[in-house]
């Protein structure tokens, strides 16, 4: 589904995405460093990070969670304070991001500055180059209307490869079928091995009931961040007005006069909106919602890294 608007070129960054723009995101990270880790899954590799797994170096003691390895209680911590704690450790590991990428047909809708899956295109791209800048390997998923892994790499090579793959799969072909977030999250698990993050993009419209256990099974192999990817028409009312819309090949006139046909309206297309950032948000993930009028920097930034810290 599309809005109908003037039709620009190829590549133009608004109705189809553009590498040179991808690429030149990489002027927009600098030196910044990675959010901390909060997963208790095992990691191997250079990079130091606070984990909640086995490690050499004390960081800290918490309060015991279920799960937590009894073999690492702080007894003297529990002695004095009377309820259980639990040592962290600081533990090396190489950093890799797992980019989840929606690139169903819902994505390619817009009706301000450009479409959700540009947006997407753009916000991925961002991450891979944050990803890149913190000395991470960072690979992407894509699921929806194209299927394809593209393998973890580090280096600008990685965050190369990541943008002429956004490319690539924006203007090829995509099929027409719909992907179950659960069966996407499931799939992610199973290729994820090495992944310390993983970062989950899309408007929601997959996200399925079965979709939250595979989401809590996946926080137990690496940290999970979502960033929902709307139309500004899917979180405000739209104003009163005639409204021309585009869907496969056919052109249909909305009239949103009244209150209600306006309410209706922003609650249907709102739907997967909804649901993904309420998931997010029950899990107690980080997550954030952008429309397709926002710069995404501030987004991205604040799900997995942390602006103007000098490395």
């Amino acid at each position: 589904m599309s809005a109908v608007s003037s039709t620009p070129a190829e590549g133009d960054g608004r109705s189809a995405v553009s590498l040179a723009e991808l690429i030149a995101l990489r002027s927009r990270v600098g030196h910044v460093h990675m959010a901390p880790l909060s997963t208790r899954a095992a990691r191997h590799g250079q990079q130091s990070s606070r984990l909640y797994g086995r490690g050499m170096d004390y960081a800290e003691s918490r309060v015991y969670q279920a799960g937590d390895d009894v073999r690492r209680l702080d007894w003297r911590l529990t002695a004095r304070s009377g309820r259980l704690h639990t040592k962290l450790f600081q533990e090396d590991r190489e950093g890799c991001l797992l980019i989840l990428l929606d690139t169903h047909a819902s994505m390619v809708f817009g009706t301000r500055q450009r479409f959700k899956s540009v947006q997407a295109a753009r916000s991925a791209a961002l991450a891979a180059w944050y990803a890149t800048h913190a000395g991470e390997r960072v690979g992407v998923l894509a699921f929806g209307g194209v299927d394809h892994l593209l393998r973890p790499q580090a280096g600008p090579r990685g965050a190369l490869a990541v943008c002429g793959a956004l490319a690539q799969w924006d203007a090829g072909p995509r099929l027409e079928r719909s992907q179950a977030l659960s069966d996407v999250l499931m799939r992610a698990a199973q290729v994820s091995h090495g992944a310390s993050r993983v970062l989950l993009i899309s408007d929601g419209f997959s996200c399925d009931p079965a979709a939250r256990q595979r989401l809590l099974d996946l926080t137990r192999r690496a940290a999970v961040s979502v960033l929902v990817v709307a139309d500004p028409l899917e979180l405000a009312l739209a104003p009163p007005g005639r409204y021309p819309l585009e869907h496969a090949g056919e052109r249909r006139e909305v009239l949103l006069q009244s209150a209600r046909q306006r309410s209706d309206f922003q609650r249907t297309l709102g739907t997967g909106v909804r649901r993904l950032a309420g998931l997010a948000s029950s899990l107690g993930l980080r997550s954030a919602s952008i429309d397709t009028t926002a710069d995404p920097f501030d987004a991205v930034s604040g799900l997995i890294g942390r602006p103007g810290i000098p490395r």
